[in-house]
């Protein structure tokens, strides 16, 4: 029987499909060295949206977090999540910030770098990609997955020869909303083992209720890694349970090298953790739920927490019904765009002021106009003619890779925050999130003078 590895996601998606990424470092780093023994084939620590929220609502210094993950997890491979020339913005930036994020995650301690384009344009990874094997990491290219007149098992498997052929060492099926079935799953592991030579990984969520057969049919197909989430924080948007998936395989006579009294301290360590975030309403228990209607809307855990977090916030909780019913229509009107990050933040904010504006299209989202204009790259399907119009009048629309028309934005960022800046990475954050990033400095600043200052009064009495 062959092998079967498994990617931990506790530390990145998991959290971040559950509680809108608000794990900080300090929380959860009395387990790390205990992770390291658990026998993963990677942990997922980084990227995605961790970046922001360390900025934006943690107090923490990604890179920081980062080398000190490493520090505390010799043994075990680290990997991130990169949206290929978007970093792990919004939108668009040049090569030279792309190559320089690239070779600076793997610096501080990155292991496996997964690539994706919210649309699949494989213009948009070639860099980030190109970048990774320059630096000595594992390139792994994520097809994200989805179900439209335009995305099929064929169109996949053509896409997985591409990603060979531009390097990836590894491919890994992204089904971000977990809508791929058992039988979807088996059908594009089969034709990617028979159109491919590198290993194929799976993640998906457990949203539908699908998560934990999908992923059993696609290691039947032959995926030789899984993403999963430790018990206490699997389940509803998250991943399927690391300890079920585990057993069962086993239970198989598959081989399974994770050490399961290992697992046991690591959930047993985060059963307060998911506790403490129940009780101060951080979790949300309908993101727990088993949600069907997903396999309609395909919205995917990040996206949907944000979302609840949006309609919360503008006193409209009663209308998410409605929000997530217009999100189809709003994707068929993009061209059946994956709803993954960018694409998911870009149709469920478009999709609110549809619903809450009482008139569709009423205000357009400034990124939906990029969009249009063919600033991310090109649409899986066919752009609503009616919208184009709206968003471009006259004016042809980019059919070139965009980031080709961006000068270098590095030396120019440097010195923007040349004030604040004490590193390459630094200016790094800044360029991805100048206004957190700015913020982040300002108080590491008043930090620093306020140690300074009490350094002194401790000499002085």
């Amino acid at each position: 029987m062959m092998k079967v590895q498994f990617t931990e996601t506790v530390l990145r998606d998991a959290n971040q499909s559950l509680i809108a990424t608000r794990l900080p470092f300090s929380e959860f780093e009395p387990i790390l060295k205990t992770m390291d023994k658990a026998g993963f084939y990677s942990l997922e620590c980084w990227g995605g949206a961790t970046f922001d929220s360390c900025l934006r609502y943690l107090n923490e210094d990604p890179w920081e977090r980062l080398r000190k993950i490493k520090a505390a997890c010799p043994n075990t491979k680290l990997q991130m999540l990169l949206r290929g020339q978007n970093i792990l913005g919004y939108k668009h930036y040049p090569d030279d910030i792309v190559r320089l994020f690239v070779k600076k995650s793997v610096e501080n301690g990155m292991d496996i770098i997964r690539i994706f384009d919210a649309l699949n344009d494989l213009r948009n990874i070639e860099v980030a990609m190109d970048e990774t094997k320059k630096c000595g990491a594992i390139a792994s290219a994520a097809l994200c997955y989805t179900t439209s007149p335009v995305h099929t098992v064929e169109a996949f498997a053509k896409l997985g020869k591409q990603m060979e052929d531009m390097g990836a060492d590894t491919i890994c099926i992204k089904d971000m909303a977990g809508i791929m079935g058992p039988q979807e799953a088996y059908d594009l592991v089969k034709a990617l083992k028979e159109t491919v030579k590198v290993p194929i990984v799976v993640h998906t969520h457990a949203t539908t209720g699908l998560g934990p057969m999908t992923l059993m049919k696609a290691v039947e197909a032959g995926a030789e890694v899984i993403d999963t989430a430790i018990s206490t924080f699997s389940g509803g948007t998250s991943q399927p349970s690391t300890e079920a998936l585990a057993y069962s395989l086993k239970q198989m006579g598959y081989e399974v090298d994770l050490d399961f009294k290992v697992l046991k301290e690591i959930n047993d360590f985060f059963k307060p953790i998911f506790n403490q975030y129940i009780d101060n309403g951080t979790l949300n228990p309908f993101v727990l739920t088993t949600n069907p209607d997903a396999l309609t809307y395909q919205v995917p855990g990040g996206m949907l927490s944000n979302l609840l977090a949006q309609l919360k916030a503008q006193n409209s909780l009663d209308r998410l019904d409605e929000v997530l019913a217009e999100i189809p229509n709003v994707r068929k009107d993009l061209g059946y765009p994956p709803l993954v990050t960018p694409m998911s933040q870009m149709v469920g904010v478009q999709s609110t002021f549809n619903v809450l504006l009482g008139e569709r299209y009423k205000n357009l989202a400034k990124e939906v106009k990029s969009y249009v204009k063919g600033e991310y790259g090109k649409a899986p399907g066919v752009v609503d003619p009616d919208l184009i119009k709206k968003v471009l009048g006259d004016e042809q629309p980019i059919t070139g890779r965009y980031a080709e028309t961006l000068a270098p934005g590095f030396e120019a960022a440097k010195e923007e925050c040349k004030q604040y800046a004490q590193s390459d990475e630094d200016v790094l954050s800044y360029v991805a999130f100048p206004q957190q990033a700015m913020k982040f400095f300002e108080a590491r600043e008043e930090r620093k003078s306020n140690t300074a200052q009490y350094s002194i009064v401790k000499l002085e009495g």
